[in-house]
């Protein structure tokens, strides 16, 4: 079976980056948005990236956000990719010099394969829980049937994963990675060590 990527989401602090880091994470992802309460502003940001090692990636997350916010953004934290997860289109998504994926909220199956192949400069799609009005981080899980099994991008699964749960996932999906946030928290915006790394440990048993 293929090696599956993990990334820990929604990072808001150099000692939550090294856990992440240190557990043997893949990426981090960074929210620059501000309605979430795991919004970090470029100052935040900057301390963070700097303080990881190298080869973890550094993932940042827009949510409809103006194409003048995310290249101020670019121009003062050094990010390797771009999250788009708000309703953007595939043109907003592109010109930004990095590589990028689209965030889509299931519905159901075919509406997910046509949506997915809007996004042919995307380097991946991620699958994240329909909640009305909610960008992501709902903590729930959506129906891992109505996946398509034909997606024309490596697939990131997120929604409601957990240490309970994560393993059940990668047996299902085999998707190219999973994204955990809320699910290995302590408190929103605050990682749990422990879960963390128990995280990281059972995706990479899963192979």
């Amino acid at each position: 079976m293929p090696i599956v990527r993990s990334k820990i989401c929604g990072i808001t602090s150099v000692e939550d980056a090294l856990i992440a880091a240190e557990a043997g994470a893949d990426a981090i992802g960074l929210v620059f948005y501000s309605n979430s309460p795991r919004a970090v502003n470029v100052q935040q940001a900057r301390k963070i990236v700097a303080s990881l090692p190298p080869f973890v990636t550094t993932v940042g997350l827009f949510v409809n956000a103006s194409r003048s916010e995310i290249s101020e953004t670019l121009d003062a934290v050094p990010l390797d990719m771009l999250q788009f997860h708000g309703d953007e289109t595939p043109a907003d998504c592109e010109g930004f010099c990095r590589p990028w994926y689209k965030a889509l909220r299931v519905h159901t199956s075919e509406d997910v394969r046509q949506q997915a192949a809007r996004y042919a400069g995307a380097s991946a799609i991620l699958l994240d829980t329909f909640v009305s009005g909610v960008h992501g981080g709902t903590g729930k899980v959506f129906d891992w049937s109505l996946i398509p099994a034909d997606l024309p991008k490596p697939l990131i699964l997120a929604g409601g994963l957990t240490c309970q749960n994560v393993q059940q996932a990668v047996a299902e999906v085999r998707p190219f990675a999973v994204d955990v946030s809320g699910g290995v928290e302590l408190s929103k915006g605050v990682k749990d060590v422990t879960r963390v790394q128990e995280f990281v440990r059972l995706v990479r048993s899963s192979m």
